[in-house]
């Protein structure tokens, strides 16, 4: 369904902003959506909910491409892309660690897909609507909030709603005592020969050359035997220009992987900012953040999507016994942990090549996925612990306390 077609506000009431909705979702991509899925499917959760999506251009985001693990068959099966059963890990010295993390699964989303069908499950349901508009300003009312907006025609719209969930990306990081960049540029290549094995994808490939500061590896997800998403990523504080992407692709796909000739059918690009801030979760009395302008962003991984839909579970839950909120989508302890590993690459205490490398050698790949996921026991997080340098993360846990918090750093996202 286009979002511009039946989902589109009609009626003069409407327009002008008469009615209140139950629930107004500013953004249409993961987070967004994932929420408005969450809430529309719900029976014991009977209300309204307009998503306000952006209209073509420079505020719409190209396609990106969203990965996460889960066991079983998940709400959104029917967008995954490709999956896989096994998974890698290549050292610098070309060692190699893989693993079927069973009964967890890697599985790649592309937005167009997703969107799609999202946007077909809303078209279903009589509570549901889509508008193309730009949201500028998010004022509390006595009823809630309302949103004022400008449809793609250029007219004023105003929205009501007694809740309002805010998607749209921020424009600061907030105060931080760390700010790293996880910033990559991937092609989707065809390969004239079979180079591929679908059967497993690399998530880090640490066989390329290091950067001064933080750390860069190659990750290669396959479609087929001549077909995969290849992409160049680094950790570290500052992005690259696209044509050095383009030039440690080049590099990558000859000189590691061997690729021989091959075919750029296209690319994506992205900044996802791995930081220990603490993104508010609540904006106004009414007004609420999610995904990652909400915090659901892993801070040492990069990865968003799972949590975003964690969140959504958390947030209609939260509505439907009359406390609305949204919960934190990451548990204290996993971000304390992920503040004294940032922390510990930015300073340059541990190499992060050998730190990855050694962590998925040392520990089953399900359940080091689980602890990235958020899902691990303390017993098992403490395991963990052990296995990785304990001095130089003992010493960088020790002085955290002592660090200000510096208000410093644009946020751009491209959740992963």
């Amino acid at each position: 369904m286009s979002a511009t077609g039946p989902a589109r506000p009609t009626g003069p009431a409407r327009a002008a902003g008469d009615a209140v909705d139950g629930v107004v979702v500013l953004g249409g991509g993961a987070a967004g959506l994932c929420l408005a899925h969450r809430l529309t499917e719900d029976p014991a959760l009977p209300t309204t909910v307009t998503v306000v999506e952006a209209p073509d251009g420079p505020l719409r985001p190209p396609e990106r491409t969203w990965c996460y693990w889960e066991a079983g068959t998940g709400d959104f099966e029917d967008a995954v892309t490709a999956s896989w059963t096994r998974l890698r890990v290549r050292g610098a010295d070309g060692t190699t660690v893989e693993s079927d993390p069973a009964p967890l699964r890697y599985r790649m989303i592309r937005s167009a897909r997703f969107e799609e069908l999202v946007h077909a499950r809303l078209a279903a349901r009589p509570g549901a609507r889509l508008v193309r508009a730009t949201a500028h300003e998010v004022r509390d009312a006595p009823y809630g909030a309302e949103v004022r907006c400008t449809t793609e025609d250029g007219k004023p719209l105003t929205l009501r709603g007694r809740h309002v969930f805010d998607s749209r990306p921020v424009r600061t990081v907030p105060p931080h005592r760390t700010l790293l960049l996880q910033h990559f540029r991937g092609w989707f290549v065809r390969t004239e020969a079979p180079r591929f094995d679908p059967g497993v994808a690399d998530l880090m490939d640490f066989r390329v050359p290091q950067p001064r500061h933080g750390l860069a590896f190659g990750y290669v997800l396959p479609l087929a035997p001549d077909r995969a998403l290849v992409e160049y990523t680094e950790f570290s504080r500052t992005p690259l220009t696209t044509p050095a992407y383009e030039s440690a692709l080049r590099h990558y796909t000859a000189d590691v992987l061997r690729l021989g000739p091959l075919t750029v059918d296209s690319a994506e690009q992205g900044v996802i900012p791995m930081t220990d801030a603490r993104f508010p979760r609540r904006t106004g009395p009414a007004v609420y953040r999610i995904g990652a302008a909400g915090g659901a962003t892993r801070p040492a991984t990069g990865y968003t999507f799972a949590a975003v839909q964690r969140q959504s579970r958390a947030v209609a839950t939260a509505l439907r016994l009359g406390r609305p909120a949204v919960p934190p989508p990451h548990g204290r302890r996993q971000l304390a942990m992920d503040a004294v590993l940032l922390r510990a690459l930015d300073t340059g205490r541990v190499d992060g090549p050998r730190f990855f490398t050694d962590l998925f050698r040392r520990v089953p790949m399900e359940r080091l996925l689980r602890f990235l996921d958020g899902g691990s026991t303390p017993w098992e997080d403490f395991g963990i612990g052990l296995r990785t340098p304990v001095g130089p993360m003992l010493r960088t846990a020790a002085e955290l306390p002592f660090l200000a918090r510096r208000d410093t750093g644009r946020s751009e996202e491209s959740p992963r």
